[in-house]
């Protein structure tokens, strides 16, 4: 079992520069997001929501690579 739980995915590729997909996510009972580039997957920004304020997230590596299969293989 996964130690997270994508609860939305966001394709934007409407922009005329740069396309981009963001993954909502669960893990240890807090709501993230991350952004990625859709071309490539690198990360734009990942962001954690408390106390009704987002803040800059530290994601383990191994998170953020596993979140990004689950993307690839979404888009």
């Amino acid at each position: 079992m996964k130690p997270y739980e994508i609860t939305n995915m966001i394709i934007d590729d409407d922009f005329a520069v740069e396309e981009y997909v963001t993954a909502e996510f669960v893990h240890q009972h807090k709501n993230y997001s991350i952004t990625f580039k859709k071309a490539d997957l690198e990360i734009i920004n990942c962001w954690v929501f408390e106390d009704g304020t987002s803040l800059p997230a530290d994601i383990p590596d191994e998170i953020i690579e596993s979140i990004r299969e689950d993307v690839k293989k979404r888009i």
